[in-house]
């Protein structure tokens, strides 16, 4: 699903704006995701899983299938690559948003486990 990104920056600013959204939708999405594993005895894995692919769908979905048309698909003239590419905000760097989205999703996934788990004095407070 490819969202409203005029308002994203460009370089690195946008890639770490892109990859804070997909790591808020991973918390949430792992959070609910962990709300119905433990209503229906599912274990981390389940939760984790159907978390990062609903997250993926969600926030890097249409980064991911305009790297892989940019890659991939034919274009047949210029005047059609000029057309796609006037579609796509910011394609000089759509590859280090991917990126920063894939991470992003990871990163939130990992808090909301870490967080969930019980633990998180131990993971996240150090060594007295």
């Amino acid at each position: 699903m490819q969202y409203d990104q005029s308002w994203m920056g460009y370089g690195i600013v946008g890639g770490v704006q892109a990859g804070l959204i997909a790591a808020a939708a991973g918390l949430l999405l792992f959070f609910v995701f962990h709300w119905l594993g433990r209503r229906n005895g599912w274990g981390y894995g389940p939760q984790i899983g159907w978390s990062f692919l609903l997250a993926t769908a969600l926030t890097a979905s249409g980064d991911l299938w305009n790297l892989f048309y940019f890659n991939y698909g034919r274009l047949q003239s210029l005047q059609l690559l000029r057309v796609k590419l006037a579609e796509v905000h910011d394609p000089d760097h759509i590859g280090l948003r991917v990126l920063c989205e894939l991470l992003g999703v990871t990163a939130g996934i990992y808090v909301g486990w870490a967080l969930c788990s019980g633990d998180w004095r131990r993971r996240f407070g150090g060594r007295r």
